[in-house]
């Protein structure tokens, strides 16, 4: 991110003030941000090396995982497929696995984002969820 080397795809300028801010360096590891399970980034990689989850504990709604690019479609959690541009399709099998554990484990709602008629169905800003 902050490598001397340019990538055409980023514009280092609209973000050059992180690189002197304070910041915690996760390694792969769960991160509670608050210290009270409401807001929890998850480590989960597989799509991309450092690929991460946000797990959050809503008063009203309930325990809600993002999860990013780990499933694009239903479909993937049932027939277990990794789309072939996954950087680490075995290490993405593991993360899923483990995933599904921690659903159960919290009774979590996770949403698959891409998958357009579960996304059709989410509120959209202004309104929300709490």
């Amino acid at each position: 991110m902050f490598g001397a080397k340019e990538i055409a795809i980023r514009d280092s300028s609209t973000y050059e003030k992180l690189e002197h801010a304070k910041k915690i360096v996760l390694n792969d590891a769960d991160h509670d941000v608050f210290g009270d399970g409401t807001v929890v980034i998850k480590t989960a990689p597989g799509h991309t090396p450092g690929h991460q989850m946000l797990f959050l504990r809503l008063q009203k709604f309930g325990p809600l995982l993002l999860k990013g690019d780990l499933y694009h479609l239903p479909e993937e959690r049932t027939l277990d497929r990794v789309p072939t541009f996954d950087f680490d399709a075995a290490m993405t099998r593991v993360t899923r696995v483990k995933t599904e554990a921690f659903l159960k484990k919290t009774g979590a709602v996770m949403w698959i984002q891409h998958d357009p008629p579960t996304n059709a169905k989410l509120r959209k800003a202004p309104h929300y969820y709490d």
